[in-house]
């Protein structure tokens, strides 16, 4: 029989594995089936109409459903349809190598993931070069952006392109308020302090990690070094150029664990970063160091996977193998598209419970209910979205294109249906039908 350490390991290993996250969900999803939920009812007879609203959007939006990009945090620093990722990569050439110039890219996309929470429904950020003005999800992709031209991450003045961890331990609340051009008045940002302080625990656990992001003597730890630690894996083929995701998969949960905040769920004092308990998971004669009931999310840590893989792919042709492995984002906007489209609905109670929270008199027409991250509510939500998510892809390649994938679906419909609905049912905040009072750390 396992020691008790050796069981909190196993456990620790496996509630940090990505298929522990459609494990447990789709146990809660199977409830579903049966109306055991706490907080949500299932009508599957809405399922159809889910499936026929995103293919509509594929289609409205491709004449070629495999010409559709992954889902990915590329797609955010392109929005109003300017290249400038792109841009930036082409304005490096003669500079760099194409290896160099990965790592700039990696360097870039690592924070602006990590910066990519729930911005709130007022906040807006003005483009420096443009003068356009952007918010949410592309707001904060553009102000990242513009951080990383003027040398905002890096501790380097004669090289602005590069994130280090010298300089992001030693960014201030303050420092991020000015860069995001933060009103607490008339334009404030949710999360800024959770934000301001994941950045600075993201440079402690570069320079912790130097096994995945040391890379040159005598050089700041930087998140681009990444390209260094797979290139070199043992696992990595060659000269094909084709890396195990759980490589790349073991740097972001493991190198990157100590960025959570130390309040989340933790066993053997180990932070599990996004994962949390699932009462409706809990059997009443469980153990009581029964891991049972943890439901694991990994939200940023899949976006940044997906997002990395990108222009991994790109500049340097580097292939994945295992990509099946990731799953839908249980995030707000593929969540909400459930609920909006009437396939969830907050049973009577929690509903009550939620709309006691909102708060915005000149909003009563779009009130929503409003739960923190670590509700019952919310877990529900979320482990039922990672399931649909796959429910709905599946229905969908039947429909259109067996070849098409998961991010591509997420990319063109199901992401995009979410934000879409939210808009015309909810004019004026053009958010989600249930709120998460965001910390700037999750959503």
């Amino acid at each position: 029989m396992a020691s008790t350490e050796e069981f909190l390991k196993l456990q620790i290993k496996y509630l940090k594995s990505l298929r522990a996250i459609r494990a447990r969900s789709l146990k809660v999803y199977e409830k579903s089936k049966t109306n055991q939920l706490n907080h949500f009812e299932v009508d599957f007879t809405k399922l159809d109409n889910v499936i026929d609203l995103v293919i509509s959007l594929i289609k409205r939006d491709y004449e070629d459903a495999s010409s559709i990009p992954p889902h990915s945090r590329w797609r955010h620093f392109d929005v109003g349809g300017k290249p400038r990722v792109q841009s930036l990569i082409e304005s490096w050439e003669g500079q760099c190598e194409p290896v160099e110039m990965t790592r700039r890219v990696l360097d870039l996309f690592v924070v602006s993931v990590l910066l990519d929470a729930g911005a709130g429904a007022t906040w807006s950020y003005k483009e420096s070069e443009t003068g356009q003005t952007f918010k949410r999800s592309e707001g904060l992709a553009i102000a990242s952006l513009d951080m990383f031209n003027t040398g905002f991450f890096s501790s380097q003045e004669d090289q602005p392109h590069r994130v280090d961890a010298d300089k992001l331990v030693n960014i201030s609340v303050d420092d991020m308020a000015k860069a995001f051009q933060v009103d607490n008045i008339h334009n404030p940002l949710d999360g800024l302090e959770g934000r301001a302080n994941l950045i600075c625990r993201l440079g402690e656990s570069l320079k912790y990690h130097q096994e995945f992001f040391g890379g040159a003597a005598k050089l700041p730890a930087r998140p681009g070094n990444i390209i260094d630690y797979l290139l070199e894996h043992p696992t990595t083929q060659k000269p094909e150029l084709v890396v195990k995701l759980d490589t790349l998969w073991s740097v972001i949960i493991d190198g990157l664990s100590d960025v959570w905040p130390p309040t989340r769920t933790s066993l053997g004092g180990v932070s599990l970063g996004d994962v949390w308990a699932c009462e409706v998971l809990r059997e009443p004669d469980a153990a009581l160091d029964s891991t049972e009931h943890l439901v694991p999310f990994h939200k940023l840590s899949q976006w940044l996977t997906y997002s990395l893989m990108e222009p991994m792919n790109k500049i340097m042709g580097i292939k994945f193998e295992g990509v099946e492995n990731l799953t839908g984002l249980p995030e707000y906007r593929n969540g909400g598209l459930f609920v909006d489209t009437g396939l969830l609905t907050l049973k009577p109670v929690s509903r009550e419970r939620g709309l006691a929270n909102f708060k915005g008199d000149n909003l009563k027409n779009e009130a929503v209910p409003v739960f923190e991250v670590d509700d019952p509510v919310i877990i529900e939500w979320r482990a039922l979205t990672v399931i649909l998510l796959d429910v709905v892809t599946n229905k969908i390649k039947d429909s259109l294109d067996q070849s098409l994938v998961l991010t591509q679906i997420l990319e063109a419909g199901t992401w995009k249906a979410g934000r879409e609905i939210a808009e015309k049912l909810r004019p004026k905040t053009k958010g989600p039908p249930i709120s998460i009072k965001s910390d700037g750390t999750v959503f």
